[in-house]
């Protein structure tokens, strides 16, 4: 699954990259002693990227052993933490490829300038009502479209309040953990509030619907205006969203 890059990408992402405000680290944990399957083509990415943002952007890596694994709360391996103007939980577990790519160079940007886009609704009800370390897991495959749109919310969303930790997972990499959610399907979005988990649902979802089931595993009402933008939305919108995993997962269940 590497990323194909001809220098059209390159130059894209030095484009891209223009933009670029604060320096941007991206933190990079490994587990020596277990198999990465995709490291060496997330090196070439994290390459690509620091070239293309002339050095603004900077891997530092981590050992499973090392104290910042505690410190940012990194249970899994493979994992990138990119922090910007300031430090929040915007966790990729897994390589960032395929259709993640952009989702990855989206998420860059906004760590490097810290301006987030979310409406002031939605920032008030995740600020008023995520009072917990809440994880939005983002179970995705590389070649899944709408995915990103996905991964972006839950890394919008741990913008907006540092509660929560938005976690891209790879399932074809974190397989067991795959099979443990039933995922059938991408993107599947688990909700957990102090590591239990609350629930769970299918596809992507405009922020309204996604604030919704965040609150909703509170026991929290939407508020009012919520309410009214989630009323306006087709359920269309939200159901068309869902892409089959099977074919990519059938090889997991012939042990």
């Amino acid at each position: 699954m590497p990323v194909e890059y001809d220098e059209e990408l390159v130059e894209e992402l030095k484009k891209t990259f223009e933009g670029l405000q604060s320096p941007v680290k991206i933190h990079w944990f490994l587990d020596p002693d277990a198999e990465c399957v995709y490291c060496e083509d997330t090196q070439q990415i994290l390459d690509l990227v620091q070239q293309a943002s002339n050095n603004k952007v900077t891997v530092v890596k981590h050992v499973k052993s090392d104290p910042e694994t505690r410190k940012y709360n990194i249970d899994m391996f493979p994992a990138l933490l990119i922090h910007g103007v300031d430090e929040w939980n915007i966790r990729y577990f897994g390589i960032p490829a395929g259709y993640e790519f952009g989702a990855f160079i989206e998420d860059i940007v906004d760590a490097s300038t810290g301006r987030v886009n979310v409406s002031p609704e939605i920032r008030e009800a995740l600020l008023k009502y995520v009072t917990r370390p809440t994880r939005i897991m983002i179970f995705v495959t590389p070649t899944c479209p709408y995915c990103p749109l996905a991964v972006r919310a839950a890394h919008r969303f741990a913008m907006v309040n540092k509660n929560i930790y938005g976690d891209m997972i790879e399932a074809l990499e974190f397989s067991d953990l795959a099979d443990r959610y039933g995922v059938y399907a991408v993107p599947k979005n688990v909700i957990q509030i102090d590591g239990e988990d609350k629930l769970e649902f299918e596809g992507a979802a405009p922020d309204p619907y996604f604030v919704a089931q965040i609150l909703q595993a509170y026991g929290v009402e939407l508020p009012q205006k919520l309410q009214e933008q989630l009323a306006g939305l087709g359920s269309e919108e939200i159901d068309e969203t869902v892409e089959d995993v099977h074919e990519h997962h059938h090889h997991h269940h012939h042990h």
